[in-house]
């Protein structure tokens, strides 16, 4: 395997799986170049490419929540809510390269430190990722956080895979997801904060399927074994793990013929698929969801672990 990263946003630009002896594969979107990642900002929709997202991941209703008896009004950026952590957050941000490993499981640490107030959350918040080859194939990602003051945090690793390459659809790929409800939410994408049972369901995974063409939806996983991925065609599968209560899947990729993939490709609107392990969207508006707060003196500690499997 290969891993690159680039610190705008602590973003993953490639990851190559063996197919063979001779051939490795790039499994997740992105661009060439750095313009074109921060480019990607400006079009219709942002893709938020491989970048690490927060504060806070997912939507928060009317860009508002209660903390200690305070109401926090955060900056909007999707109509009168909050997405994936404001007008500039931690995906269009540089950070700092901490540590490189290249030993037996090599890693890179960066570092961000969130200013105070930043898109109007409380709390000086210093974050960091880590990501790590492992030799059982494994991406593994590591956040952690700490505050100065009481505050909210929910992070993901926002990589759209497609086990095929750059030129394919999902469409084609298999999809099992270990989670028996998923969120309710209305016509904004906003959770009501009621559960979907899953059975009968048209995003009833619980055994794999053909991949969806359009999905936007966050489960309530079962486990620390999250999701699957598998691509027939190159005999790759990808197995998701994490100890976060939700994995928001969202297919997507569209970058609208304004700025080329990698490869030269045009992304279409099924170009990749995400798994973005979290806490549920508008978890602190809700008071029977797993809390998103992070106390003052606290630990924040985020893992995932995306397997890989050349089944051929």
């Amino acid at each position: 395997m290969e891993l690159s990263v680039i610190n705008y946003g602590a973003t993953i630009t490639s990851l190559k799986i063996p197919i063979s002896d001779a051939k490795k594969i790039d499994v997740v979107l992105g661009f060439e170049t750095l313009e074109d990642y921060i480019n990607s900002f400006d079009l219709p929709n942002a893709t938020y490419f491989g970048t690490v997202v927060g504060r806070y991941a997912g939507r928060i209703n009317n860009a508002e929540f209660s903390l200690n008896n305070e109401t926090i009004s955060l900056s909007k950026n999707h109509g009168t809510h909050q997405i994936h952590g404001g007008k500039i957050g931690f995906s269009r941000k540089y950070w700092e390269v901490k540590s490189i490993s290249n030993e037996e499981n090599p890693s890179i640490t960066l570092e961000y430190t969130s200013a105070e107030n930043e898109e109007n959350y409380p709390g000086e918040l210093a974050i960091s990722v880590t990501y790590t080859l492992t030799e059982k194939n494994e991406l593994d990602v590591r956040f952690q956080a700490t505050t100065s003051e009481d505050t909210i945090v929910n992070l993901t690793q926002h990589s759209y895979f497609n086990l095929e390459g750059h030129g394919a659809t999902i469409s084609n790929h298999r999809l099992a997801v270990n989670a028996s409800r998923i969120l309710e939410t209305d016509s904004e994408l906003i959770p009501t904060g009621d559960f979907i049972d899953l059975e009968n369901h048209p995003h009833d995974f619980s055994t794999s399927k053909e991949c969806p063409k359009s999905i936007d939806t966050t489960f309530v996983i079962d486990s620390y074994l999250a999701a699957m991925l598998f691509c027939e065609k190159t005999n790759l599968k990808m197995t998701a793990f994490t100890n976060q209560p939700a994995v928001h899947i969202y297919v997507g990729g569209n970058c609208f013929n304004q700025i080329k993939g990698k490869e030269n490709a045009d992304y279409h609107p099924t170009s990749g698929i995400c798994f973005e392990a979290q806490n549920f969207p508008d978890a602190p508006n809700h008071s029977h969801f797993p809390s998103a707060v992070l106390k003052k003196g606290a630990a924040y500690n985020h893992h995932t672990t995306f397997k890989f499997e050349n089944l051929k």
